[in-house]
């Protein structure tokens, strides 16, 4: 018997919601069953989150790598700790209460109550609709955009903050403060109504991370020794650079997931043709960030900082999160390096304010997620109106994180205290915290 080797490799390529030039629709027409189209649908869409969840899930170990990089040897295995327990917490959060109070629809400002349970009865019935997908892919995207949001903070506030009231902090921000104010966009709340726009979370993720480390950081206060009373700024340089840039080649492997995923369909050529965009807008947007600091520090300073083209390349993905999809290139690289050159200009800005932020994280997440999120205007037809908009999201959101944060650290620091003794922040984190070091042939102050 011959196989017609075109017309099979026409049907398995349709089944995958292909298409295989030269072989006719009719060929194509003629070994594809009728009515598959919503189960591929389904099948792709689901695909989408769940391959896209997994790279945004290895964006943990971006943060990781970036922070141990950052922080002095003395404190990287506590920063290791802190990583993947935050990431355990905010799985465990967002199953727990999480998901339900971002998604549950209850009312404009909040979802429900109750801990996550899959709904596919009707796609295991065999009645797949388009623009469907597994309840779990969706529950597990979701749930790698909320501890992304967690890690922020952890990079802020290293080497002076205790283990454990950290940990109880990123507890309440992954199941409680993210959810709440990602319901008012993505659950169809409040600012969702007014037109608010944030395509992958430049707010939702980045700000709101940014907001809470920002507060996290001023109740907290700096490290010993890093700004003196004569003026002088201290210089703590981290254990490994080499090991920082790894870790941001990771996250902005990880940003394609991030801002591709947010697609969430895969369904049509349309959504491929889209993602692809997202996958060029955020590469190029990364790209101007970082060239942009490049130039700026070699202009200002007359050398390059790494650190500053490390954060230049994280604060231009921040910046076209909020809207990848729409610029054009062009554009996208304006986006983003603008992002760039507010980094370099913004941890200088928080040196002369006194607010310690030992990675980096407020300038690359707050700062450009800011601006990332008023930059969706330049898309818009109404520039002026949604630019207002965006404004006022970025206000509401700022300002719940703020507060919540707020009562939050004021009430671990007055109940357990939230800041190691000045001995423990001398000694280094890793013994006074977990009684072992990162690099124990190697550890220096």
């Amino acid at each position: 018997m011959k196989f017609n080797k075109k017309l099979i490799a026409a049907g398995f390529a349709a089944a995958a919601g292909l298409s295989l030039a030269p072989v006719a629709s009719a060929q194509i027409e003629a070994v594809v069953p009728v009515g598959v189209s919503g189960e591929v649908d389904f099948i792709f869409n689901s695909f989408l989150f769940l391959i896209s969840g997994m790279v945004v899930m290895f964006m943990a170990a971006g943060f990781c790598m970036l922070e141990v990089g950052m922080v002095r040897s003395k404190n990287a295995a506590t920063i290791c700790v802190k990583n993947i327990a935050l990431y355990s917490i905010a799985g465990l959060m967002f199953y727990l209460v999480g998901y339900k109070l971002m998604y549950g629809g209850a009312n404009a400002f909040f979802g429900g109550f109750g801990i996550w349970a899959p709904d596919d009865t009707t796609a295991l019935a065999g009645s797949f609709e388009k623009g469907g997908y597994a309840a779990g892919s969706d529950w597990f995207f979701q749930m790698v955009f909320c501890a992304t949001a967690a890690s922020i903070v952890s990079g802020t506030l290293a080497e002076r903050i205790k283990l454990w009231p950290f940990l109880i902090f990123s507890a309440l921000l992954t199941g409680i403060i993210y959810p709440i104010q990602g319901s008012w966009v993505w659950g169809g709340g409040w600012l969702t109504e007014l037109g608010f726009k944030d395509f992958a979370g430049s707010t939702l993720v980045h700000s709101a991370g940014g907001w809470a480390a920002l507060v996290g950081a001023l109740i907290l206060g700096p490290r010993i020794g890093k700004f003196t009373k004569d003026g002088q700024l201290g210089i703590f340089p981290g254990s490994s650079l080499p090991l920082a840039t790894l870790g941001v080649f990771v996250l902005w492997l990880g940003w394609f997931g991030f801002n591709g995923g947010s697609q969430l369909a895969l369904g049509s050529a349309a959504n491929v043709v889209d993602i692809s965009q997202i996958f060029i807008n955020t590469n190029l947007a990364a790209a101007g960030g970082c060239v942009a600091a490049i130039i700026l520090t070699q202009l200002l300073y007359k050398k390059v900082d790494l650190t500053m083209a490390l954060n230049g390349a994280i604060g231009g993905l921040v910046s076209i999160t909020a809207e990848p999809l729409a610029p054009v290139g062009g554009l996208a690289i304006v986006i983003g390096a603008i992002g760039g050159v507010l980094i370099v200009h913004a941890v200088p800005l928080l040196d002369k304010l006194k607010i310690d932020d030992v990675v980096g994280a407020i300038p690359a997440h707050l700062v450009c997620g800011i601006w990332g999120t008023l930059a969706v205007a330049l898309s818009a037809d109404d520039m002026v109106k949604q630019a207002g908009i965006q404004l006022l999201g970025i206000v509401a959101i700022g300002a719940f994180v703020c507060g919540i944060s707020a009562v939050i650290w004021f009430g671990l620091k007055a109940t357990m205290g939230i800041r190691v003794t000045p001995e423990e922040e001398l000694q280094g984190l890793d013994k006074s915290e977990l009684g072992l070091e990162a690099w124990p042939e190697f550890a220096v102050g």
